[in-house]
């Protein structure tokens, strides 16, 4: 069984096979010396995300089909810790997007998504009645900064700062390395989640000004338990990069990431909502009423005489 994550979201990931369509199905194509070639068939009427990692090739009747069921084909790296590009097809649902773009163009519900990211990483009732965003971010700066403290004096490596400097990256620490490395794979995954579920990666309530800005947001939320850690933990790494790439994705199946990312953006988006994905082979495309809401599409709306 493919994991389900929820709202019927499940999804695969393939690496090195060819993805094509026959006869009977879309089915992969796995080639190796000891067992030659074996065809697995893909439930594409049961997938609503495919990540597609290295070495894998895909037939334009394969995404054709993967477009007419409503799949998301995601173009992956290894593990699928980097997102680099995505086929989004126009029948997937656009209710989580609508949900996010409320919540962002409003500056209480905005405020208020922001302070319930915060209370997700640092626990409920952290933050006091009527704090604002200068203030939300002066919190979290103080807690991560503690965090900081505390595993460097765990891992007796003497004072630790934070810093990203692409332009002398060889001369950075190995926590440092192995912490933007790291993270550098969490956002990749993070990013494939929010394309599924059809959220903007663009529209971020605590970051802004960015394509990738929730994706920073939602990584946000999980870097005390995985990313920080791990970097503190390759202080002594010859290859802290590497090492860092390695450990994060053995350590993101125990955690089961990318089922909890879609839990939280929903809870977070919309709150006590749910909703079962249409079948796109049904759904028309429905029509908007600033007062009724919604309003079913293919319908002649004409006024009676």
């Amino acid at each position: 069984m493919l994991p389900r994550v929820a709202d019927s979201l499940s999804f695969l990931y393939l690496d090195i096979v060819r993805v094509q369509q026959d006869d009977t199905g879309v089915c992969a194509e796995v080639t190796s010396e000891r067992r030659g070639t074996e065809t697995v068939y893909l439930p594409t009427a049961a997938l609503s995300c495919v990540l597609l990692g290295p070495g894998t090739s895909i037939t334009a009747r394969a995404l054709a089909t993967f477009a007419r069921h409503g799949t998301t084909v995601l173009i992956t790296g290894s593990g699928g810790v980097r997102c680099y590009a995505a086929a989004v097809p126009d029948s997937l649902t656009t209710t989580w997007l609508e949900h996010q773009t409320r919540a962002w163009a409003d500056d209480t519900r905005r405020l208020a998504v922001a302070t319930a990211m915060y209370e997700k990483r640092f626990g409920p009732g952290t933050v006091p009645v009527g704090t604002n965003f200068n203030q939300l971010r002066g919190f979290e700066g103080q807690r991560v900064k503690a965090q900081y403290q505390l595993l460097a004096r765990q891992y007796k490596i003497g004072r630790f700062r934070r810093a990203y400097d692409p332009a002398s990256w060889d001369t950075q620490d190995p926590v440092n390395l192995a912490l933007s490395s790291a993270n550098t794979c969490l956002y990749g995954i993070v990013h494939a989640a929010i394309l599924a579920l059809g959220c903007s990666p663009a529209l971020g309530f605590v970051h802004s000004g960015n394509q990738q800005a929730f994706v920073y947001d939602i990584a946000d939320l999980y870097k005390a338990d995985l990313t920080i850690p791990l970097a503190f933990s390759l202080h002594n790494s010859t290859d802290p990069e590497g090492a860092a790439r390695r450990s994060f994705r053995d350590g993101l199946r125990l955690f089961k990431l990318l089922p909890r990312i879609v839990t939280d953006i929903q809870t977070l988006l919309a709150p006590g909502h749910s909703a079962d994905i249409p079948d796109p082979e049904e759904q028309l495309v429905d029509l908007w009423d600033p007062i009724t809401g919604t309003v079913p599409g293919g319908t002649n709306h004409t006024l009676d005489p």
